[in-house]
């Protein structure tokens, strides 16, 4: 595949740009802040070794306020995610834009477990980099990079995906008409959503993507990785072994926007997508916008 992406933007109605084109990282935890913040700080400080200097540059105040991410604001990012053991809920945003979206985006939003009330995931992270960043890069450093992220994460699922990217994950403001347009086109594009998506997730997975992570306990009631060999026969797809019974699915070299006017579904796109379509999570039928993107989530195998 040749490095081809399309320039996508969808605007507020004063003009400012509400999401763009770009790579989104995501990783799903079942387990809560106690356990993985550790992990999820390493991977942060992994993300910010990566980028050119001043990527992110602004954060999220607890009241609610964009302040400037200096070696104060680092401190105070450090603080929120590795101490505050006694909180209920932690959320970190971090951007190169006062409001977004510039393409480089950090989010981390965990919620205490409190069994038997919740099961599944608690944890969600997601990373985000403009294209231009891809193309820059090669889709060899990138992937060696998001595998980097991933290697001390304790992820049921997780994945890395052309997507349209918006500031906090934010679905709401825009003009979905220009979502609409997207859908119809380019099937490859993934809707970055995670805040919203962690805490209700569960133990499923959120469909194929150009890597996709799974790991325990979703990829042992897949039936494992040989269960994936046998479903996603093409010279293609590579399947990755990592530690902690975990699995890296990659489905072809470079991301694909899958511009159906120009070209035809991957068949390894759409085999994934079909065996994974018995775990996808299903949003209850008062969850709104959860369900317009659920309907997209679906797509590849409706």
């Amino acid at each position: 595949m040749s490095a081809n992406f399309p320039s996508l933007r969808r605007h507020y109605r004063d003009g400012a740009v509400a999401a763009r084109d770009g790579i989104a990282v995501s990783f799903f935890i079942p387990h809560d802040h106690s356990i993985v913040a550790q992990a999820c700080w390493r991977a942060l400080q992994t993300y910010v070794r990566a980028l050119p200097p001043q990527s992110l540059s602004w954060y999220g105040s607890d009241d609610g306020d964009v302040l400037e991410l200096d070696e104060d604001g680092w401190e105070v990012i450090r603080k929120r995610m590795v101490d505050r053991p006694s909180r209920l809920a932690w959320h970190v945003e971090l951007s190169d834009l006062p409001g977004g979206t510039g393409g480089y985006q950090f989010e981390y939003h965990s919620n205490r477990i409190q069994q038997p009330l919740c099961v599944g995931s608690s944890t969600a992270m997601s990373f985000s980099f403009p294209t231009e960043f891809l193309l820059e890069q090669g889709p060899h450093q990138i992937r060696a990079l998001v595998l980097e992220l991933a290697r001390d994460l304790p992820f049921h699922f997780g994945y890395a995906s052309f997507a349209l990217v918006p500031p906090d994950g934010s679905w709401c403001a825009g003009k979905w008409q220009v979502l609409d347009e997207y859908f119809a086109r380019y099937l490859g594009l993934d809707l970055s959503s995670t805040d919203s998506l962690g805490s209700v997730i569960g133990l499923h997975a959120l469909g194929a993507h150009w890597l996709t992570f799974l790991g325990p306990p979703l990829l042992d009631r897949m039936g494992g990785t040989e269960a994936l060999r046998q479903a996603l026969p093409f010279p293609e797809v590579s399947l990755l072994p990592m530690e902690q019974e975990r699995l890296l699915v990659t489905l072809s070299e470079w991301p694909q926007a899958i511009d159906i006017e120009t070209e035809p579904v991957p068949p390894q796109y759409r085999a994934l997508a079909c065996f994974l379509k018995p775990f996808m999570y299903e949003p209850g039928a008062d969850a709104g916008i959860g369900n317009y993107l659920d309907r997209w989530r679906r797509r590849l195998c409706p």
